[in-house]
């Protein structure tokens, strides 16, 4: 089975079933030296989690993360990172009675169709609860690009045909929604709840709000950035739509009316546009505005009303599913659209550090301040192995000044210089800076 990898230079590949005994994610391409604990990506799968309120499936899952390889000491190896998720109130039983039949909504007939088998317990990897690797994966996205000043942020903007009319961002967290306008949560929790109690359920809006990107990120054509924050977006089973900007809106504008026109920061002296129409995108590429999208999130398939089917046997029947189901996902659904966007934003962070191609005096600073943490990640790597070298020395014996070894070193880094633009002096005094620092913790 393809399509359970996504990304390009940060990459992921999660696994795992609704029912079997774990999910988890493998993550690729995350630089060596990036500090995250066990209980930064625990706090993302909290937030997640089912069990947390009426309005989400009852199912008791710790959602407890194990850090199978990649971290070490509380500081990322470079190495793949793999996370694990145990499913410790898996019920596969509860999936017997209906393992003959295609539930409405669900992706049991186009799997078979495709696959020619099916996990009927609980969808298999069509469930909602494969996103449990993203939301870890998207903890560890979330720091790559949190260094660089970006924020991630999402809430539910309308549910249960409620729809918010205050963004208050401190608000999400406080309600069972996730939603910013306080006394929208209260109405969408009680429509949802009376749905609830009649065996329905309710569809919404997830909005996602991507602060402090530079301009530059995203490449042209078939790369575009919306494009592949669409794509990520539309992965999230119960997502059927996504829109950037005024989105649909705009068909219904002049352009007059939808065209951002630009100007000059009055403080910051940055290159700004008037209005956000676009976005944040425009050809594909950031353009240092918040990215704004919304995605359209389907109303729950697990419903205890009375629907029709069909058996594998082609057999007309009747069915109604019971169990442990959420009768709206939006709330769940929050930390995974934060998570696959700041996925895709961390990948396409390190595709511009790589093109280094960005005129202008910003683009160039970008890129410097990408290369100068380069050089601290290296500087403090060189120095956790001058540290070894030094406890090395003293057990052995060994004298802690080795002026050969400095000259042979120093020689190797000069033949390369022919090569670059570099100036001689400049890499003998850095070099003797090095040098004399490591024979200081040599000797401590």
């Amino acid at each position: 089975m393809a399509g359970n990898t996504f990304g390009s230079l940060f990459r992921i590949t999660t696994f795992g079933e609704s029912h079997g005994s774990a999910v988890g994610v493998i993550i690729d391409g995350v630089r060596p030296n990036m500090k995250i604990s066990a209980s930064d990506i625990q706090a993302e799968l909290d937030r997640r989690r089912p069990g947390q309120s009426r309005l989400t499936s009852p199912r008791r899952e710790a959602d407890r993360v194990e850090i199978l390889s990649g971290i070490f000491k509380g500081r990322t190896l470079g190495t793949p990172i793999c996370l694990l998720v145990r499913n410790t109130d898996q019920k596969p039983s509860a999936y017997r009675a209906l393992r003959n039949l295609f539930r409405p909504g669900h992706a049991g007939y186009t799997y078979l169709a495709r696959y020619g088998i099916h996990d009927y317990r609980g969808g298999g990897r069509s469930s909602g609860r494969e996103t449990a690797g993203r939301v870890g994966a998207g903890a560890i996205a979330k720091k790559l690009i949190g260094k660089r000043g970006i924020v991630v942020r999402a809430y539910t903007l309308e549910a249960a045909g409620v729809r918010a009319r205050k963004i208050r961002p401190a608000s999400v967290e406080r309600n069972p929604m996730r939603c910013p306008d306080p006394e929208a949560a209260r109405l969408m929790e009680k429509r949802i709840e009376t749905l609830r109690r009649k065996g329905d359920s309710a569809g919404g809006i997830v909005e996602v709000v991507i602060s402090g990107c530079p301009a530059g990120l995203g490449d042209p054509v078939f790369d575009k950035l919306e494009a592949e924050l669409s794509r990520a977006l539309m992965s999230i089973p119960a997502v059927k739509g996504v829109e950037i900007g005024s989105g649909f809106a705009a068909a219904r504008m002049k352009g007059s009316e939808h065209n951002d026109e630009f100007m000059i920061s009055r403080t910051s002296k940055k290159i700004r546009t008037r209005t956000n129409h676009s976005g944040g995108v425009l050809g594909g590429i950031s353009n240092g505005e918040e990215i704004v999208m919304r995605v359209a999130v389907k109303p729950p398939s697990s419903i205890r009303i009375r629907q029709r089917t069909v058996d594998t046997h082609g057999r007309g029947v009747g069915i109604s599913v019971g169990g442990r189901h959420d009768p709206c996902i939006c709330p769940r659904v929050v930390p995974v659209v934060e998570s696959m966007a700041a996925v895709v934003i961390a990948d396409h962070l390190l595709r511009f550090s790589l093109t280094r191609g960005v005129a202008g005096l910003k683009g160039i600073r970008d890129q410097i301040d990408l290369l100068d943490d380069d050089l601290i990640r290296l500087l403090d790597q060189r120095q956790s192995l001058v540290s070894q070298l030094g406890r090395m020395k003293k057990r052995t014996g060994s004298a802690i000044t080795d002026p050969r070894r400095e000259k042979k070193i120093l020689r190797g880094r000069l033949s390369l210089l022919p090569e670059t633009v570099l100036d001689e002096k400049l890499v003998r005094t850095l070099y003797g800076e090095i040098f004399r620092h490591s024979r200081e913790i040599q000797k401590r």
